[in-house]
């Protein structure tokens, strides 16, 4: 993910950038002021590169419009299906493995999601793309929740219970200090899933994110 308020240094004149490097650079622009931010003429300047090395890269603004929100539901949406399709031992372990991609913004880019979920507000098409993106995330964790045995309708229940919990955190905004969430951890686990989690799958899961809490 890029960093926030990040600054692009001037490159050799000729230069054009790539398309990875004005993305990079729309998505802080995203993140820093919401999609009225992301215009062409100031993006240019951040990165220290022409205007029209723009067009070598993406037809026009709404092009890249379009390659953010790819990227977002890439990481988002396909990234967070894959892992909660992957095959774990335990319910909790399992459970374990998403509250990963809730804490580490490489797995799950929840500066992106709020910034998507705002620019949804005052655009019809994306709103949509946005229900659909929902209903697919809450779609694959009631498959998870099927798959160790728990009935269709307290699967459905649980998997939008954990789903809105994370999207309530990111449409507030939560400060919450990253200690005193890590030292839930076990509790939401045994919330959601009904089931305490091993000590050591819970040790497991701190030693990723480098807590000793």
């Amino acid at each position: 993910m890029t960093d926030q308020n990040i600054v692009f240094e001037p490159k050799d004149r000729g230069w054009r950038g790539s398309a990875s490097l004005w993305l990079d650079g729309a998505h802080a622009l995203l993140i820093e002021g919401g999609v009225e931010a992301v215009k062409i003429g100031p993006l240019a300047t951040r990165l220290g590169l022409s205007r029209t090395s723009f067009y070598w890269h993406f037809a026009d603004r709404e092009a890249l419009l379009a390659a953010l929100i790819d990227r977002w539901r890439d990481t988002n949406t396909r990234g967070l299906v894959a892992r909660i399709g992957a095959e774990y031992p335990t319910i909790t372990s399992a459970i374990l493995a998403l509250f990963d991609a809730w804490v580490d913004p490489k797995l799950f880019d929840s500066a992106a999601e709020f910034a998507m979920r705002t620019w949804a507000l005052t655009d019809p098409a994306l709103e949509r793309a946005l229900m659909h993106e929902d209903e697919a995330r809450i779609a694959a964790l009631t498959d998870l929740f099927l798959r160790y045995g728990y009935s269709a309708a307290e699967a459905d229940t649980r998997a939008r219970t954990v789903y809105l919990t994370q999207v309530g955190y990111i449409t507030l905004r939560s400060a919450e200090p990253v200690d005193a969430r890590m030292s839930r951890i076990a509790a939401y686990a045994l919330i959601f899933t009904g089931v305490a989690p091993k000590p050591e799958e819970v040790q497991a899961f701190l030693a990723r994110h480098d807590s000793a809490v």
